[in-house]
């Protein structure tokens, strides 16, 4: 059986629209290159001027 990681070993990048860090998610898995967004609020929010 493979060994788990620890969530402070996973992959983090930063939100593009409110700059916060998010880490790796299993379903981001496949796209990991292409995610941007923490969360879908921000991916909405992404064209607003703030």
């Amino acid at each position: 059986m493979p060994r788990m990681r620890k969530k402070s070993d996973l992959p983090v990048k930063d939100c593009v629209v409110c700059g916060r860090p998010f880490t790796w998610r299993k379903k981001w898995e496949k796209v990991w290159d292409e995610v941007r967004y923490c969360s879908d609020g921000c991916r909405k929010r992404r064209g607003a001027k703030g």
